[in-house]
């Protein structure tokens, strides 16, 4: 579980603590709801992550709802953007192993993040990652209901595909951006899961491995 939601429920236990000292238990009922609540939507669930060569995992669980072409850096890319609704999980993990090279952090608004206009016009991180000879990029995207994006690497830290890097709270989107021609392995529609489902498959000489260590659920 996400620490986050230890000190979300406890601020609603003594909301609840205080309503019963008041003689009021009944009320105690809501805030007591709200801690369980919490509870369950900062879980962090193990997954298993798959360790083939160039395979980009989901940055998170949610609805594909768009796969288009792009550009990045002047060449040709695909963008895959998910939508994370309140009852999904919201631990973003890293879709590739690979070295960090910028973190750009944008402001902008909280409409829906199903829009297409989110990808640009939204507040969010962007996170731009070194992987097999390739560069990608990773938006943390917030929503309609998120107000705060969490991001807990730095530039030049290495990940792991598929290792925890953050979360976004309550409703919210990532996109991920990758080089073309690239083995496509989901369609709009699909639901995918964090670390655990692959969205594609770039293809990478044995020279261009990360050192990178695949991690298994076990160390996740």
């Amino acid at each position: 579980m996400v620490r986050d939601g230890i000190f979300y429920a406890l601020g609603m236990v003594l909301v609840a603590a205080v309503m019963w000292w008041l003689g009021v238990p009944w009320l105690a009922v809501i805030p007591l709801l709200f801690a369980a609540f919490f509870l369950w939507f900062f879980r962090d669930p193990e997954r298993t992550i798959p360790a083939e060569a160039g395979l980009i995992v989901s940055p998170a669980d949610g609805k594909i709802t768009d796969i288009s072409p792009t550009q990045l850096n002047g060449k040709p890319c695909t963008r895959i953007s998910i939508f994370l609704n309140v009852f999904d999980v919201h631990v973003n993990r890293s879709p590739v192993a690979g070295v960090i090279r910028e973190v750009v952090y944008k402001s902008g608004q909280f409409a829906n993040a199903m829009g297409a206009a989110s990808s640009d016009a939204n507040e969010q991180n962007i996170v731009t990652v070194e992987s097999e000879g390739q560069t990608m990029v990773f938006k943390q995207i917030a929503g309609l209901l998120a107000r705060r994006i969490v991001f807990t690497k730095q530039v030049g830290d290495a990940v792991a595909r598929g290792e925890r890097i953050g979360l976004i709270k309550f409703g919210s989107r990532t996109d991920v951006i990758f080089p073309a021609p690239s083995e496509l392995r989901v369609k709009t529609g699909d639901r995918v899961k964090g670390g655990a489902s692959i969205l594609a498959q770039v293809k990478v000489s044995q020279d261009n491995r990360p050192a990178v260590q695949q991690h298994s659920e076990a160390i996740q």
